[in-house]
């Protein structure tokens, strides 16, 4: 059996978990609740060595972090395919699964700590609009990567599942797509029509 370590909340753990609803493969969900710090007990750093979430236990062999969860799901369970055939293709997905990870996410994560640490009074509204600034500014690429396919790599893909995790956040943080980003908010819609991403919600 498949166990799956996550806090639900992050967007990292709901990367892993629509990557196993689109393999159909039957997992465990063990949360963690980290107000609580249990992702730095000591049974939990012997899994995860930084404490961190999303970490994956496939009959024994532990693997951790999202992006490398998911290759290891790709490589061990590789049907239905989640990257593309060719390696032009699977470089592709992957820069833009790193440009999601790397200059995406962060931006998320900081107004999430906002939101979830400060009663509404002491929010930083700054440190919010900064980042809610820096969020849009990456609509410009992924608007231009998506010209003339339906999806970010050709086909379906690991990348697209990575942005995924970040819609119903771009609502919760009152994020508009301004209707001028086309091929974006057109993805976004077959992206959230696929069955695991309401699957996938908690």
């Amino acid at each position: 059996m498949i166990k799956l370590y996550q806090f639900p909340p992050s967007t990292n753990s709901r990367k892993v978990r629509i990557v196993l609803i689109e393999k159909g493969l039957d997992f465990q969900r063990v949360n963690l609740d980290l107000a609580k710090r249990e992702h730095k007990s000591p049974d939990y750093l012997k899994i995860h060595p930084f404490g961190q979430v999303p970490a994956l236990d496939d009959d024994g062999f532990i693997v951790y972090d999202s992006t490398i969860i998911n290759e290891y799901l790709e490589d061990e369970y590789p049907y239905p395919s989640l990257l593309p055939k060719d390696s032009e293709g699977r470089a592709r997905a992957r820069l833009m699964e790193d440009f999601r990870d790397e200059h995406l996410n962060p931006h998320f994560t900081t107004v999430y700590r906002e939101f979830r640490s400060k009663p509404e009074g002491q929010r930083d509204q700054k440190v919010i609009d900064q980042a809610k600034a820096e969020i849009i500014k990456c609509f410009d690429r992924i608007e231009s990567e998506l010209e003339g396919k339906e999806y970010l790599a050709g086909s379906f893909s690991l990348a697209d599942i990575a942005f995924m995790t970040n819609f119903d956040l771009l609502e919760r943080f009152q994020i508009p797509v301004d209707p001028k980003y086309k091929n974006m908010r057109a993805w976004m819609e077959r992206l959230k029509a696929r069955p695991s991403y309401a699957e996938s919600a908690s």
